[in-house]
């Protein structure tokens, strides 16, 4: 990634290749000065060719089985200038926290952090002492620095060594406000695991899910979100009213859930930049289940209608819906496929729950799941390959299943596992769990493979958790 041009670059997150000296916002030749020669070098490297990629890599498959040491030091400074987030040295420390608790909770690595390597100098960025890394067992190093610029921002360089060739694989570099450090940290950590893993990134991202507290049969359920690790968490709605089943919007300027405003269920949209939300339909009928599109203009919904649930399809500017499914039973759900060409949905309209596809317009349904007990909650991954659901029949599990309904495989075996919502790049699964006789659910994720199962911190219980893309 390169170091962005603020006159050119919206963003200081969007990917694209390094680019020279001329057109990067700083000025080199006027800093050399100020900055000691190593942090100029370690600057300068970030602008120059891509290195050349030497075998590194994980085995995916063995998530939970981390078997890959990687040294995480702390990022040096120039020196410990004061920003609005803290000293440049304290967000070094940091910033490299992050990034090594991000590696860990991919289940693909071992770091080692810190609190239990040497603090390298800025001279060491670009030149590390790889017989040093070398005697503390470590196969990759990740190296780099945080710099405070004249205009307020910082900079933040990434680099990633193997340690055994003593060979650079890559670099990133970012531009950010001293409040973004922690999405900095996340997009170093992402650069680490794709390059390592071959997978796309997702720890900069979004995680929307229900707060719930209070007694049995007398719980508050409010809406809050929270970083992709449970940082920078907030709640959204107060608990006046329940919340059920928010969606992030795919730009993430809106989230769509079920909320019992009047006393009755109904679809809101909530503006995250204004704090307002709406109506998605002005019906008396109950409505819930809110999905969005993958380009974000239309949501699909549930409506009870006299006894029998429909699928229904409306602009997310409002509208007249569509109604996609008109069968006797109930019909509930609805995730896109990722091109938006087709539906995966839920409905009892053979006996018990089950999985079906349908094209987007509606037309041919059919059913894709066969495997004994019960089917709900479906949703299509983002890779297209597969979709989640949950599975009741005895215990309810997580499970995932191809679109056309082979290889179903089970994921999780605890008393009460629900509601799958995918990683970004399709490879990591969160959901909700209930334990037997309990009363509190917490978030827990787990692996493609079902391997390397954990529980993300939240302040309070939580369920019906939804996974954000990529951050633009």
């Amino acid at each position: 990634m390169r170091i962005p041009n603020p006159s050119r670059t919206p963003s200081p997150f969007v990917p694209s290749e390094v680019e020279g000296p001329e057109h990067t916002s700083l000025d080199f030749a006027r800093d050399r000065r100020k900055w000691a020669l190593g942090l100029s070098a370690a600057i300068a490297a970030l602008l120059t060719t891509t290195p050349a990629y030497a075998q590194l890599a994980v085995d995916v498959d063995n998530a939970g089985n981390a078997d890959l040491v990687i040294a995480v030091p702390a990022l040096p400074t120039p020196q410990s200038e004061n920003t609005l987030a803290g000293t440049t040295e304290d967000l070094g420390n940091r910033i490299s926290d992050v990034i090594a608790s991000d590696l860990d909770r991919s289940g693909l690595f071992k770091p080692i952090g810190r609190n239990a390597v040497k603090r390298i100098t800025v001279d060491e960025v670009t030149a590390p002492t790889f017989p040093y890394w070398q005697g503390r067992s470590a196969a990759a190093l990740i190296q780099g620095f945080v710099k405070s610029n004249g205009d307020g921002k910082i900079t933040v360089g990434c680099y990633l060594y193997d340690v055994a060739l003593g060979s650079e694989l890559t670099r990133q570099g970012f531009v950010v406000e001293p409040a973004d450090w922690r999405r900095a940290a996340h997009k170093c950590a992402d650069s680490i695991y794709s390059r390592l893993s071959g997978e796309s990134p997702f720890f900069d991202s979004r995680i929307a899910y229900i707060a719930e507290t209070g007694p049995k049969g007398n719980r508050t359920k409010r809406l809050a979100i929270m970083d992709s690790d449970g940082a920078n968490h907030r709640f959204i709605t107060n608990g006046q009213s329940t919340a059920l089943t928010p969606r992030f919007s795919p730009d993430y300027k809106q989230i769509a859930y079920l909320s019992y405003v009047d006393g009755n269920p109904r679809i809101y949209v909530y503006d995250l930049g204004t704090g307002r939300q709406r109506l998605v339909t002005q019906s008396r009928n109950p409505t819930f289940a809110p999905r969005w599109s993958p380009d974000g203009k239309y949501l699909l919904y549930s409506m009870a209608i006299g006894g029998n649930t429909d699928i229904y399809k409306i602009s997310a500017e409002g509208g007249t819906p569509v109604r996609l499914t008109d069968g006797p039973g109930i019909d509930v759900g609805g995730s896109f496929s990722p091109d938006g060409s087709q539906i995966v949905f839920e409905s009892d309209r053979s006996g018990g729950q089950q999985l079906y596809v349908m094209n987007a317009d509606g037309s041919n349904q059919r059913r894709i799941s066969f495997g004994g007990g019960r089917y709900a909650t479906p949703e299509w991954s983002p890779r297209g390959d597969l979709i989640a659901f949950t599975k009741m029949q005895g215990n309810f599990r997580i499970g995932v299943m191809s679109p056309s309904g082979g290889g179903e495989r089970l994921l999780t075996n605890s008393w009460q596992d629900e509601a799958p919502t995918w990683a970004p790049n399709g490879r990591v699964i969160q959901f909700f769990r209930t334990g037997r006789g309990a009363v509190s659910s917490t978030v827990w994720q787990v692996d493609l493979t079902g391997a390397n199962e954990r529980r993300l911190p939240t302040p309070v219980d939580g369920s019906d958790p939804a996974w954000g893309p990529i951050l633009p």
